[in-house]
This record gives structure tokens, sequence and C-alpha cells, in this order.
């Protein structure tokens, strides 16, 4: 079982065409959601870095990690 993840930043919307038009290249969000992706979660103490076999999907640790340096 994995994680329930976000849409594909690259999905065609209405308005603009893609999640990634709305973001510029020298965003910092970027360095963030790229940093956050090469974590290792559960060397950092995240109790539930490995979804559990059982049950409804949790949301990823990452994206709540990522939300919290994106708020600092």
């Amino acid at each position: 079982m994995d994680y329930i993840r976000g849409v594909t930043r690259n999905q065609v919307v209405l308005f603009p065409e893609s999640v990634e038009d709305y973001i510029t290249e020298d965003n910092p969000v970027r360095f963030i959601d790229a940093f956050v992706a090469n974590l290792d979660l559960a060397a950092l103490g995240f109790m539930r870095a490995q979804p559990a076999e059982t049950g409804r999907p949790a949301y990823d640790p990452g994206t709540f990690c990522g939300f919290t340096f994106m708020a600092i």
C-alpha cells in the first residue's frame, strides 16, 4: 500500500495549462520540493515514514514536511 499523493504537477487544468505554469523556475518552492524529496524521513525520526499495510492510505509525510518548510 502507498500514501495518498497529490495530482501530478503536469496535469492539465483549465487555467493555466498546467500547475507548473504557476511556479517560476527560480521560485524557492522548487528548491524546497527537491530538498524534501531527497530527505530520509525515517532516519529523521518520522514515525510513519513507511506506509502501513492495512487501512486507508495516509498522506505522504514528505508533503507535510514541505508545507512546514514553506510556512517558515
